[in-house]
């Protein structure tokens, strides 16, 4: 292992720990969480299960981290090619559209009408 990948591999760790913590500060919190996106979270009153939008959130926050370091084993198995940057990147990429369109799910689902 070289120094370049001792280096990637301490950024992708670092990145997906963040990510971890976001999930479990959102797993933890008593009070309903937001995306991160800018957007005020919903108040108590607007949702219908505090606790299950928290945990979902928590829960999405945390599987995209495991997602960082996958991509990023992924990539490093490739070697030192041009091709292993499209798992390394995409790892981090890809899971955003999907993450935002899970959090507007999760709004349809538990956002009071």
């Amino acid at each position: 292992m070289n120094a370049e990948n001792v280096f990637g591999f301490v950024i992708y760790l670092m990145v997906a720990m963040f990510m971890a913590g976001i999930g479990i500060f959102q797993l933890k919190s008593k009070s309903p969480v937001g995306f991160y996106s800018g957007e005020k979270p919903p108040r108590e009153d607007e949702l219908s299960d505090v606790k299950a939008w928290n945990k979902k959130h928590g829960l999405m926050w945390l599987f995209y981290s495991v997602i960082i370091m996958v991509s990023y084993g992924i990539g490093a198995m490739m070697g030192d090619t041009v091709w292993c940057v499209i798992p390394m990147c995409g790892g981090i990429i890809i899971p955003i559209p999907i993450m935002i369109w899970y959090h507007h799910k999760l709004m349809k689902t538990y956002l009071k009408k």
